[in-house]
Order: C-alpha cells, then structure tokens, then sequence
C-alpha cells in the first residue's frame, strides 16, 4: 500500500503589507506595542479588492510548479480549503482547475474549514492516496479573512492576514502521516463567525455569543476560543500519541495552528513542554488561519529547523468548533528529491 506524504510547499502572500507602524498612524489610540506582546503579530498580508481566495490560490500553486518542476498534467485530484470562497457555487476547486490546466480527469472540491484545515485536507488526500483514487494531489488553502474586518476594527484587524499555501501531496511507500485525530463542538459556533453570505434567514442565523464591539462582519470572541483551546488541546496531544503508539518524548517538536502568541504560550504552560518544541511564528504574516501549519512548514524547512529523521506534531483548533491532528515524519525532505517516485 502507498500512503500520502507531504512534498515541497511554496506559498504567496498578497502585495500590500500593513505593518504595526501604520496602524498605530492611522490609529493613534491604539496600543501597538501592548497588542503586539500579546499577538506576536507585526506585520499581516491584505489582499487587494479585487483579490480572492483563488487568486492567492493559483499564485501559491504557480510558484509550486516553477519552484518544484511540478508537471500540472500529473495532478489527479485538487482539494481547496477556504472559508471564503469567490461564489457561493461553482465550487471554486472547478475554477482553479482551469485556471492551472490541470488536466480535465482530475477529481476537485473545496471544502470549509478553518483553522483545522490543514490537517483535515492532509487525512482526506492520504485516503484517496491508500484507496488507489490519486498519486498526487494538490492541496490549496487559501483565506481573505480581512475582506470581513472593518478597518477601525482593533481586535481583528491586529490578528489576521491574507494568504495561501499550495502543499503536494504524493504517494509514497513509506506512512509518514499516521495517528490522525479529531473533534467538533458546534456549540462553539457563535464564538468565531460571519453570518452574512449564506442562506439562512437573518432573523434565524447564530447570533454572536456577545455584543459586538465592532462594525466587523466576522466576529470573535477571543477568550472563549482560548478556554476551548486550552480545553481540548491537550487531550488531543494524548489521543494522537496513543493512536499512533507513541510517547511524547519520541515527538521533537509540535507543530500547532498559529493562532496568537499568547494562546500558543498558554498551550507550552499547560502541556508543561519546552518552548523550543512548539515554534510561533507568526510575527511576519499573522494568523493566516488554514494557510497557518503549512506555512510554518515552509519556514522551518527554508531554515533548516526541521529534523527529517524525527516524528513532529500537526495540530488544528479553533472556527467550529473543530480541531484535529496528527504525528508527521518529513520524507519528502530526507529524500533529496523533489518527487516521489509514482
């Protein structure tokens, strides 16, 4: 049997950057300096108005190609990962797919999840990958959370970025994905939410959890989404390292969704682990929500700060509630390669 493996990862960041500095120009009552020590953020990626999720996708998933001497005629199957699709149908994966000339017998869909995105799109490509459906798939995510952020909106405009990551996946004869974990509370779904856009009827749609504090058409309701992350999180760790019969000293390093400094600095406390093993950075880019894991993969690798011979920790969590992860091992680096052999 082959299993999926992750293979390189190229990404793109929109053009325009908006950095502490300007903000705090444009905004002389904000506390720049305060909200930094907290988020770890200090700069974020904004997409153009005329710049969707699809853009950033096909930019992401171009520098692939050239990068890696990827062929788009050996892609067989796409899967996209965005909770801000440029329609509400087609299935914007169709539109990509014509966009990159892949080829016309290749399997493609999006599908909407957040911050555990990632690690869900990397347990549905080693499926088709071990069922016999695809070799190689390309896995896009891609998110313009700032088209819902007002711009006097202090608390999320801090926080989010645009971008995306288009990830290989391959086959491999080696399992380096296993142990794969997850969970969905949807009593958490008024934490963290754009109810505008859909079907549902405005007089019926979840409601925030609080009042809103800003004219923002998403809406987050930050300290609820740290106690549930601080809840689950650690629970998860055990489930995965059990599922995979593992200890937690056999994993080198925990790979989490780069959510805020301070949430990930109240996750090293409570798994009471070195703060080099769980690595945050996300000061250059922001929390890029699905794009977040294989982002982080991109840099570590780019800085030679990722051990080939050692098993690391994915970890999902947040808009959902949903959450999710498993134990990783990079083959893909440790081969010397750009492709797996088919």
């Amino acid at each position: 049997m082959n299993y999926a493996a992750i293979g390189p990862i190229s990404i793109h960041l929109p053009e325009k950057v908006e950095t502490n500095a300007q903000l705090q120009a444009d905004h002389p009552r904000w506390n720049m300096e305060l909200i930094a020590e907290k988020t770890g953020i200090y700069q974020r990626h904004v997409a153009a108005d005329d710049e969707c999720s699809s853009d950033l996708g096909v930019a992401a998933a171009k520098r692939l190609f050239e990068e890696h001497e990827v062929n788009p005629a050996d892609i067989d199957f796409l899967i996209f990962c965005t909770q801000t699709p440029d329609y509400a149908l087609p299935t914007t994966a169709c539109l990509i797919q014509q966009r990159l000339g892949l080829p016309t017998h290749c399997g493609a869909f999006d599908f909407n999840l957040g911050c555990s995105g990632f690690v869900y799109g990397l347990s549905i490509a080693d499926g088709l990958i071990r069922s016999g459906a695809a070799k190689r798939v390309l896995f896009i995510t891609a998110e313009t959370y700032t088209k819902l952020i007002d711009e006097n909106d202090r608390s999320l405009r801090t926080i989010f970025g645009d971008g995306a990551a288009a990830t290989l996946i391959e086959s491999s004869p080696r399992q380096s994905l296993r142990g794969f974990r997850f969970g969905t509370d949807g009593s958490g779904a008024d934490t963290l939410l754009a109810n505008c856009g859909g079907f549902r009827p405005s007089d019926d749609a979840i409601t925030p959890r609080h009042k809103k504090r800003w004219k923002s058409d998403l809406y987050m309701d930050g300290p609820s989404l740290i106690n549930f992350t601080v809840g689950k999180v650690p629970d998860l760790v055990t489930q995965i390292l059990e599922s995979a019969s593992l200890q937690r000293d056999d994993i080198e390093t925990m790979l989490f969704h780069q959510a805020t400094r301070k949430m990930l600095e109240q996750l090293i406390q409570v798994l009471d682990i070195d703060p080099a093993r769980l690595p945050i950075r996300l000061q250059d880019v922001g929390n890029t929500v699905s794009s977040t894991l294989p982002i982080l993969i991109h840099q570590l690798r780019s800085s030679g700060e990722l051990s080939a011979a050692r098993q690391h920790m994915l970890i999902g969590f947040g808009v959902g509630w949903s959450w999710a992860g498993c134990v990783w091992q990079d083959v893909w680096q440790s081969t010397g390669r750009p492709k797996f052999e088919p």
